[in-house]
């Protein structure tokens, strides 16, 4: 395909359907898709972290063996039927490892996990072999104290189960051990697909869940936002999600997306409580609409029927069915406010003897500040617009000058056809399957580098052709680009660099080490003296023997900047050098 509907694809992959298959219990469909989308928008870096994987394989094959002999060992003396199997982390994910954490690929850790799959003894052990494994393996070696995920007695809501325990091994690594039986294995592999193979009768409590999950999606479709990119947003706001767990005033278990407040419960609960819901108790202590839940908090909804939707509640609101919910009832308020908003401008013009067309209402909501029509009449209706004498003087001065305008209207407009038309024939034609040169003399006059993301030559990057038809280039990993791909995938151009090392960018460097005698001075020197390079600002501080600083330069391209980091992890107590955002 053209590169630059590769990098659209791979973009709505990434945003929605990675997302969604993860979200439907499809792990190694996640995990494909999320590989597939890295090779195309990052070619040199997926080939990379390959080339390392496999350089790197033999020693974790030694590792494997070494930390799962004690283990079989274990298991065979219990007599279980087993299988042990090792999961090396994804491409995909080492990558986003390196870019959040800010850290190269030698400093992953746990690119080594180990999976053990048995046969229960009977259906009603299944949980109890679980937590005798965990038991008895946290015998050999000892667990992480904070790192017990238990989705053995409280599933996901995709209906994942397992137990994960981290273990510190002999060779003085946290490696995580994921505990499952052969049912809870088949289902993490295929999803809610293998829920049939086991079903008996009526559905389970995580089918349950999806249901709820996808009743909250058919809500949103049967009535999406006008705004693409919005829509996108609301169905995609708890793919992601991990879980908290909390409980109603009667002790029934909920489950909620991660970082759920006050108000997006009272909206699970029924569309009527979290309209008129005014507070909540959360473990019994009286708190805002805004108060951020926590796994095991019992929540009580307070409500009262005069209370009503408040716009500031779209804030206060992060999961998917709370927003789509309080936009449409905020969506309905605002049509009744602009039908009686209508009514009441029209009163009013009669009043005033005006005819009611364009060019008047135009003028009034200008007056007033209005976004758009449509507001103007709303505020009307709401009464947070009062017309009155300032709008009777603006209606005056209209008709007194009516001529007047009429002529500088005529006069401006053929003016400004032209300009438009000149404008036009300046402009070039931008064919979308072309591949954009990068030149040092369309970045000063034609391109727009995205405040978002500041990339620089040497960067992966993609264009984006905006409402006014100027192109934009951003970062192909930048947040902003990966909605762009999702919802205007046709305004997408692919883009490379052909820059000689005459403009020069600014970006910011972030160091870490021991403070030490000389240490500014000798990471100066490196900077402007051999790489002669120039510091356009310098922010360091030391803490308990700890310097920490960030640099902004000016540089070329990437390969600068590489180069910087390359000579400063040199200096013999500078222990992290990373290219990071503002």
């Amino acid at each position: 395909m053209l590169p630059n509907k590769q990098f659209k694809i791979a973009g709505e992959t990434l945003y929605i359907y990675a997302p969604l298959a993860n979200r439907l219990g499809l792990y190694k469909i996640k995990t494909e898709l999320e590989n597939l989308s890295f090779k195309y928008e990052h070619p040199e870096e997926y080939v990379e972290i390959e080339e390392k994987l496999n350089a790197t394989a033999a020693e974790r094959d030694k590792v494997f063996n070494d930390f799962t002999a004690p283990i079989r060992t274990q298991l065979d003396k219990m007599g279980l039927k087993y299988r042990i199997l090792a999961r090396v982390k994804s491409i995909y994910s080492i990558w986003n490892k390196m870019q959040t954490k800010h850290v190269p690929f030698e400093e992953i850790y746990d690119l080594l996990a180990v999976r053990i799959i048995f046969e229960p003894r009977n259906q009603e052990e299944e949980l109890n072999d679980c937590f005798d494994i965990y038991v008895s393996i946290s015998k050999i070696y000892k667990p992480h104290p904070d790192r017990l995920r238990d989705w053995v007695s409280h599933p996901k809501a995709n209906g994942y189960q397992a137990l994960h325990v981290t273990l510190m091994g002999n060779n003085g690594q946290w490696i995580e051990v994921q505990i499952r039986s052969e049912r809870m294995n088949d289902v993490a592999e295929q999803g809610f697909a293998a829920h049939w193979k086991y079903k008996e009768g009526g559905g389970s409590e995580d089918e349950g869940e999806l249901e709820k999950w996808l009743k909250t999606i058919k809500e949103i479709l049967d009535d999406p936002q006008p705004d693409a990119i919005d829509f996108l947003d609301t169905i995609k706001l708890n793919l992601f999600a991990s879980e908290i767990f909390v409980f109603t005033p009667k002790g029934e278990l909920k489950t909620m997306p991660q970082n759920s407040t006050a108000l997006d419960f009272a909206f699970s609960l029924h569309t009527d409580i979290g309209s008129h819901c005014i507070g909540a108790k959360v473990n019994h202590k009286l708190v805002p609409l805004s108060h951020k839940l926590q796994s095991g908090d019992q929540v009580e909804i307070l409500t009262s029927k005069s209370q009503r939707v408040q716009p500031q509640w779209e804030v206060f609101a992060t999961t998917a069915r709370a927003r789509a919910k309080i936009a449409a009832i905020l969506r309905k308020e605002r049509k009744v406010n602009q039908k009686i908003g209508e009514e009441l401008l029209s009163e009013f013009l009669k009043k005033e003897e005006v005819r009611p067309d364009e060019v008047v209402i135009e003028k009034l909501r200008k007056l007033h500040n209005s976004k758009n029509e449509e507001e103007f009449l709303a505020a009307i209706g709401s009464k947070a617009i009062v017309l009155g004498d300032a709008d009777r003087n603006e209606l005056k001065e209209k008709q007194t000058s009516n001529w007047k305008k009429y002529l500088t209207f005529s006069f401006g407009n053929n003016t400004k056809e032209k300009q438009e038309e000149k404008e036009s024939q300046e402009k070039e034609t931008i064919n979308p399957k072309q591949i954009l040169k990068l030149t040092e003399e369309s970045l000063q006059k034609k391109y727009i580098m995205a405040e978002c993301c500041h990339p620089i030559p040497g960067d992966d990057v993609l264009g984006y052709i905006d409402e006014n038809n100027r192109i934009i280039i951003h970062k192909r990993q930048c947040p902003v680009a990966a909605k762009l791909k999702s919802s205007y995938g046709n305004r997408i151009l692919a883009t490379e660099w052909d820059t000689h090392k005459e403009l020069s960018f600014l970006v910011y460097v972030y160091i870490k080490g021991i403070d030490s005698m000389g240490l500014l001075n000798e990471v100066t020197q490196v900077i402007s003296r051999r790489l002669n390079v120039n510091i356009r600002k310098l922010a360091i501080e030391t803490n308990d023997g700890i310097f920490e600083g960030k640099i902004q330069l000016w540089v070329h391209d990437a390969e600068d900047v590489r180069a910087i980091c390359n000579n400063l992890k040199k200096i013999q107590n500078i222990k992290q050098v990373t290219r990071v955002e503002e």
